[in-house]
Formats: C-alpha cells, structure tokens, sequence
C-alpha cells in the first residue's frame, strides 16, 4: 500500500506542472468525452505520459486527461476511464480517484453509459444515479486502510449527493429536457446479461445496469468528496424481448446524449462558484 501511495503522489505532482489544485473532477465514460467540450482547456495530457496511470483500452475512450477552468471550478476531466473486464485491479480501475484526492478535488462528477432495465425508460435517457449495487464482487477498499485518505468503514447511505441532484434537476428544467433517477447496478462484466439475469436484477431494485463507476464512487466516499453519478440510458434490457446490444449504437446514443451532460456540468461549476462546497 505505501508503493500504491507513493504512486499515487508522483502522478499528482507530475499533473501539477499543469494545474496546482482542484474543484471538480470528471470522469466520462462511453461515447461521453464530448461533455466537456466548454472547458477553458489548460493541458491535456495523455495517460500513458502520466506516471503510473492505466490506459484505457476502450472503444470511444479517448485516454486523456484535461485540466482546465469551467465557472470559475477548476476542474481535473479524464476522458475515458478504466475498468475490471480490461484485467485492472479495482486499485488501478480507482487510482485516478486517488490523484484527484491528492490534488484536492472536493466534488466527484461520475458519468457512464449503461442497460436500462426499468422499462419506462427510453434509449437516450439520463438518469441520475441515487444508489447503486455493487454486484462486481470486488471493493477498492479492501487491503490495509489509509487513514490520511478516510475511514476503515465508510457509509455509503449517502453516496450520491442531493444537493448536486437537485442542481442537476433544475438544470435540466432549465436546458429543456427531462431526467430520470434510480439505481445503478454495477457488475464486472464484459459479457452483458441474460434474460434471467436481467429478470434478477430488476427484482433486486436496479434500474439500470452497467460496467463501471462503482468502484469509483467508492473510492470517492471514501475521500469524502460529494458525488453526481450521470448514467445514460443507451438500450433497453426487456428479459421478455431480449434485442441484441450493438456497441456501435450504444456509443452513437451516448454521444448524442453529451450535450445534456454538458449542461448539467456547467450548472454544478456555476452553482458551486457563486455558494462554495457546503
């Protein structure tokens, strides 16, 4: 754990060659790299240039890194993330997160695209994710606990943040468009579901299921920095009419869904420059 640490602070201190500090962190994640086409861009800097960093080998994640200024936030946007299916260990899919701690982000901005599996939602959809299930089997916790980074035992009752939803909400209402809320079901992957698992994981409370994000959103409460969890809604998981999942449709659906990513990213920065963290 001392390696992972030491890791963890020489990658911080090679991204401050190109901002100091940080607000808001950003992690896009399929056909979502678009979202933060509005950020005064300072650096971009690829992963693999990164000390330590994983790279993604991801269709549409584009591997990079930007710093750079949104409403007054300074803001750490990774364009593409990492995942347990790729062969990453939940310490490197979390490591990101951990620099992002280290530079001082305080707000977690987590987006993805997932299955929907509630049947009154639509392909292009956002939902705002409230809760989730981690059915991944694995924990980035697990192991010896850095106190200096949080607690042995974090609560995940609260792990989506409420007043980052509402700012979320009435961002939509202001941009025009609607969204969705529920529970985000997170497993390894890369096989997608069966009918019968579909058919479980519905009856176990998820609304939408996918590939990522909760090992991310662990690590974040952990940091004890506030979450926004944007899933976007790319197929619809009917047990009953299974339709195979094509991933070129699933990216196209994602990308056109980015603009309203945008929106509500700019509100969180906007709201949280003019009446600060609390």
């Amino acid at each position: 754990m001392e390696s992972y640490q030491n890791q963890v602070k020489e990658a911080a201190r090679y991204l401050r060659r190109y901002i100091d500090v940080a607000d808001i962190g950003i992690m896009t994640g399929t056909g979502l790299g678009d979202s933060i086409n509005d950020l005064e861009t300072k650096a971009a800097v690829e992963y693999r240039d990164i000390p330590h960093f994983p790279v993604s080998t991801v269709q549409s994640h584009y591997g990079k890194l930007i710093a750079g200024i949104l409403n007054g936030q300074r803001i750490i946007a990774m364009q593409g993330r990492f995942h347990l299916y790729e062969g990453y260990s939940a310490f490197a899919v979390t490591f990101p997160i951990r620099v992002m701690q280290a530079m001082g982000v305080h707000t977690l901005v987590l987006s993805n695209a997932s299955g929907g599996i509630n049947l009154n939602f639509a392909p292009g959809d956002i939902m705002l994710i409230n809760d989730h299930i981690n059915l991944t089997g694995e924990n980035p916790l697990i192991g010896p606990n850095v106190d200096e980074w949080g607690l042995r035992f974090p609560d995940m009752i609260g792990a989506y943040d409420p007043g980052l939803i509402r700012i979320a909400e009435k961002a939509s209402i202001s941009n025009g468009f609607s969204l969705q809320k529920g529970v985000y079901v997170g497993l390894k992957g890369p096989s997608l579901e069966t009918p019968s698992e579909t058919r479980f994981l519905q009856r176990i409370g998820g609304d939408a299921v996918g590939f990522s994000t909760v090992m991310e959103a662990i690590t974040g409460v952990h940091a004890g920095m506030r979450i926004l969890g944007l899933s976007t809604i790319t197929n619809i998981n009917d047990p009953d009419n299974p339709v195979p999942a094509k991933v070129e449709a699933i990216i196209e659906v994602a990308r056109q869904a980015a603009p309203r990513h945008a929106q509500i990213i700019q509100s969180i920065a906007r709201e949280l420059a003019d009446y600060g963290t609390d």
